[in-house]
Parts: structure tokens; sequence; C-alpha cells
């Protein structure tokens, strides 16, 4: 059985003691989905959302959330953030919002690149609620990372399943 690394000797929540890995280079790119109704793409293509510029404010929102995600998750540590990015790809009603997130430090990004993509989607239910409460957002998940001790990761497939 693997040990806790977020539970001290008497079972009690704490930080985890990064001081002695190493500095490395590191990135994560999460990514998350948003279902959104033919209304919401008509007001989207007519440029017609009620609260605004959808893109600006969700890309905003979740470049926030990375650089604010130690305030969001306990026990997470803060990072100097070197990137974060937010790009959007729209397929059909499909709305995938990626994330991208780099620092040189002791401990991954990947925190943060899932906070961003998350917040992002938040924030495109919140500008188009009014026009459809409906919106779904799914498949909130981490796609690649680089650096540190486990090296480089990408999302794969176990049985015939895309997992990760």
């Amino acid at each position: 059985m693997s040990k806790m690394t977020h539970l001290n000797s008497d079972g009690e929540a704490n930080m985890v003691d990064i001081s002695l890995k190493k500095e490395t280079s590191r990135s994560a790119l999460a990514v998350s989905q948003v279902i959104l109704s033919e209304a919401i793409l008509r007001a989207i293509n007519d440029d017609n959302v009620p609260k605004g510029d959808l893109f600006a404010a969700a890309r905003i929102a979740g470049i926030q959330a990375a650089k604010r995600c130690s305030e969001l998750i306990p026990l997470c540590h803060p990072l100097p953030l070197t990137k974060a990015t937010i790009k959007f790809e729209m397929s059909e009603n499909i709305l995938s919002i990626s994330a991208l997130c780099k620092t040189t430090g002791r401990t991954g990004v990947e925190m943060e690149a899932l906070t961003a993509a998350s917040i992002a989607a938040l924030t495109i239910y919140d500008m188009c609620k009014g026009i459809d409460k409906g919106i779904v957002i799914k498949d909130t998940r981490l796609l690649e990372k680089t650096g540190g001790k486990s090296g480089h990761w990408i999302s794969g497939e176990i049985g015939g399943k895309t997992i990760g």
C-alpha cells in the first residue's frame, strides 16, 4: 500500500514538503467540454450573448483560476506560473476548452490546468445560463503533463477505452 503523502504520522492533513525535490520545467494540459443548446449556439454565432464577450470572459476566468489554484484547493502549493493559456474549439454543439499551464518548480501544474479548464467551463455556463440552463459540463481531465520525477505522461487507453 502506498503512503498517503498528504497525511502526517498522526493522520492529520498537511502540505507535502517539496523542498528537497528537484526544480524542473513542468507543464500540464487539461480539457473540459461544454455541451451547448441550439439557442446558445445561435447567440454565439450572432455575437448576441447577453452578458458580453463569452470567450474573453472565460479565457480571463480560466487564467485567473490557474493563478489562484492554491487558494481554492486545500494543500495545493502556490506556484509561480510562467504560462497559462486557454483555447476554445467548437465541434457541432460541443465546446472544448483546453488549458495549458507551465512553471519551473518542484511540483507539477496539473491542478492549475484542471482548475483553469473547469473555471473557464463554469464561466461559459454563467454567461449563457440566461439563454438555457441545461448546459452540461463534462469530461474534465488531464491530457498531458511533463516534468518532475514521473516525467512525461500522455492520456492513453486501457481495454479499448480512453482514460486519463
